[in-house]
């Protein structure tokens, strides 16, 4: 139906479910909040220390709604650094519980704890040993019992009119394995750094380049000896097209920048030959950035100091160039 004869009060049905909705699973999870002072805190400690001390992966299950939400739990796991897959229930009774390593740990996920194809993976649990956690509202369900440690979550209204689809329910789920993703990256010490390595790609990909990844080195550099004669110092930055030159000393230390500003500032009663020292502008120190820095970070950087150029240095020694064009090139921005 076209958005203009959409009848006013069918436009305050849809905006009364959308906030009850929103409402209800909202309170599905202000209710798990609570639950954390009545065991639920410790229970997530414990899994986190079950998976450290594993020494395998983490391998989740869970059918139906509760296996897409199970998906998206592996998903985050192993792109946080925590190695994990996930198992089809199903699947898992014609051949797939080969997928399930003597020292992995099994997360299950079902609501009611009552799934029956889950019964094979619990069984094969018990049988070698493997650490089962259980992310249920019900401890007293099959999975429940069987279950080593018990995620369990309090029992919330689902935003389902009919009080059936898993909504409020599957929010809460994934909410619990964003936790246990969260602890364990914490606890590991994984940086941004560490991020990169398992997002290469797209957007995200380009925010997580380094500086080291994208500036311009050895010949590119343009660089001014401390001393040097204007004349001369216009031929290299010209011939390196950044409009910025490093002025460094005999040691080969940044001492400071030669920028197109500063030629200008220099002609303006026309052309009289300097030493660079006197013609750069006297920045000190000027803008540096480091080559494990993130590009995200340079940019930054360069956006608040209102530059579009900055020298990658290590021990003050310059290293590379980074132009701001660099990147924008990259997707960074």
């Amino acid at each position: 139906m076209a958005e203009q004869d959409v009848r006013l009060p069918e436009r305050e049905a849809a905006l009364n479910r959308i906030l009850h909705t929103i409402d209800t699973e909202m309170d599905g999870l202000a209710a798990m909040r609570a639950a954390l002072g009545n065991g639920l805190s410790e229970a997530f400690y414990q899994s986190v220390r079950a998976i450290e001390q594993s020494g395998g992966a983490v391998v989740v299950t869970g059918m139906g709604k509760s296996g897409h939400v199970g998906r998206k739990i592996a998903a985050t796991l192993a792109s946080t650094g925590t190695h994990s897959h996930f198992v089809h229930p199903a699947e898992a009774s014609h051949g797939d519980l080969g997928m399930i390593a003597p020292r992995d740990v099994v997360l299950a996920l079902s609501w009611s704890g009552e799934a029956p194809e889950l019964a094979n993976i619990i069984t094969y649990t018990r049988r070698f040993g493997n650490k089962l956690i259980a992310i249920t509202s019900k401890p007293d369900s099959a999975l429940g019992r069987a279950a080593d440690i018990g995620l369990f979550l309090p029992m919330a209204e689902e935003a389902c009119p009919n009080g059936l689809a898993p909504t409020t329910s599957t929010t809460m789920q994934l909410v619990a394995g964003d936790v246990l993703a969260v602890l364990l990256l914490e606890r590991r010490g994984f940086s941004a750094l560490d991020f990169r390595r398992y997002h290469p790609g797209g957007k995200l990909g380009a925010q997580l380049l380094t500086v080291g990844q994208i500036m311009h080195t050895g010949d590119e550099m343009p660089l001014i000896r401390q001393g040097m004669m204007l004349s001369q110092g216009i031929v290299e930055m010209t011939s390196k097209r950044f409009g910025i030159a490093a002025v460094v000393d005999a040691e080969g230390n940044l001492t400071g920048v030669l920028t197109d500003g500063d030629l200008r500032r220099a002609f303006q009663d026309g052309f009289r030959d300097m030493r660079v020292d006197a013609a750069m502008g006297r920045r000190h120190p000027p803008q540096t950035i480091t080559a494990d820095s993130m590009a995200a970070q340079a940019l930054a950087r360069m956006s608040d100091a209102k530059i579009t150029c900055m020298f990658v240095v290590k021990d003050a020694k310059p290293i590379g160039v980074l132009h701001i064009h660099d990147l924008l090139r990259a997707g960074v921005a």
